[in-house]
């Protein structure tokens, strides 16, 4: 399994229709075909020195290989997506292979 972690830090001054849009835009990515499971979501509560909580949404998506990942990324709904950068300020992503 390949799995893609990406973390976004939104503009603080968004409006209730921007934060629409961007969670339309996740919810659209854990849609492409090549994408087995997807999940996104705020920071959990959990409250510990090792835990990075600044974020305000992160996204996982698994794809059963890198394959899967690279048709994910070039998909036109990725790429509408990728459209929305000017409502985060930062983004982190991390993957990794199971």
């Amino acid at each position: 399994m390949f799995v893609h972690c990406v973390y976004f830090w939104l503009k603080p001054d968004l409006t209730a229709a921007e934060k629409h849009t961007f969670l339309k835009g996740l919810d659209s990515l854990t849609k492409i075909h090549s994408v087995r499971y997807g999940w996104y979501g705020m920071p959990a509560a959990t409250d510990r020195p090792v835990i990075d909580r600044t974020y305000s949404y992160g996204l996982v998506v698994v794809f059963d290989n890198e394959a899967g990942h690279d048709v994910y990324q070039s998909d036109a709904v990725h790429d509408n997506f990728r459209a929305l950068k000017e409502l985060w300020t930062n983004v982190r992503i991390h993957d990794f292979e199971t």
